[in-house]
């Protein structure tokens, strides 16, 4: 399975993502066990967010990870902007902590950019890593001129990850970000791989080449842009999904080499940009 580099472990090159998780209860049995198939399948990160069905998320994956050992996961856990400030943001971890039942975070993220400067929020992260509550930090929806000025700010190249929205039909980060941090040797966290089951737009699914190539591996669509996602190295995926049987094929396509026919093709369909893009946030 392929692997990445985050904050001085080796992790699964796919994890888990939460969003939309743990907002109906109805659903809440099955979320679970998705989730531990998950774990069971060979993933280790787990990532969540105060903002994700405010709490309930977080409150869902602390039950989901019950029977597990807490070394055996990496969490990663987003604190919002309004809470990103000096006098507000350990009160908010705390409530986290609370609810993911641990006492501390693998990753703690600063899920966008709010008003508070961003010099109190880096100072902040730098501090509450002191107190062992969180073992490192990050920053999510960081764009290049953003990760420049976070650079430049004292303890601002302490970050251990950017997590961004990043799948075949949305590309920009190749442009400048993904090279960008290849070179500062900062891991990109791909949030929504597979466009939220393809239903943006993009016609990820119904495109002959990405299931021709499908075919090809006796494998998914989705495992093939999975596959896609993490085709570099400093690449994890988190895919979210509620179905037991899509978590499992989600984490095998860590498994899953592309050629580089196949590459060479799938940029043919859905060519890298030429010039700078906007962020795609959601």
């Amino acid at each position: 399975m392929k692997q990445v580099k985050i904050a001085g472990q080796q992790v699964p090159a796919m994890g888990i993502g939460t969003w939309h998780m743990g907002e109906r209860s109805a659903q809440r049995e099955t979320e679970i066990a998705a989730i531990q198939a998950g774990i069971s399948a060979g993933a280790r990160v787990v990532d969540t967010a105060e903002m994700y069905g405010s709490g309930k998320s977080e409150n869902l994956v602390g039950e989901a990870l019950k029977p597990f050992k807490r070394e055996d996961i990496f969490l990663i856990s987003k604190v919002l902007p309004e809470n990103a400030s000096q006098r507000r943001m350990e009160d908010s971890l705390d409530a986290s902590l609370q609810r993911l039942r641990t006492d501390y975070l693998d990753v703690y993220l600063y899920h966008w950019r709010g008003s508070v400067p961003l010099a109190e929020t880096v100072a902040e992260l730098q501090r509450l890593q002191t107190t062992g509550k969180i073992r490192s930090w990050g920053i999510s929806n960081f764009d290049i001129a953003d990760l420049q000025e976070l650079w430049n700010l004292p303890g601002g190249d302490q970050a251990v990850a950017n997590e961004d929205l990043y799948h075949l039909g949305s590309r920009g980060l190749d442009y400048a970000v993904l090279p960008w941090q290849r070179e500062h040797d900062l891991p990109l966290i791909a949030y929504s791989p597979i466009a939220q089951g393809d239903s943006w737009g993009h016609h990820l699914t119904t495109t002959p080449i990405v299931q021709q190539i499908a075919q090809a591996h006796h494998a998914t669509i989705y495992q093939v842009l999975l596959a896609w996602v993490v085709r570099n190295p400093q690449v994890l995926a988190i895919p979210q999904t509620s179905s037991v049987a899509h978590m499992e094929q989600n984490i095998a396509a860590a498994d899953l080499t592309l050629s580089a026919g196949e590459l060479a093709a799938l940029d043919e369909q859905f060519p890298a940009p030429t010039s700078k893009q906007p962020l795609d946030i959601i």
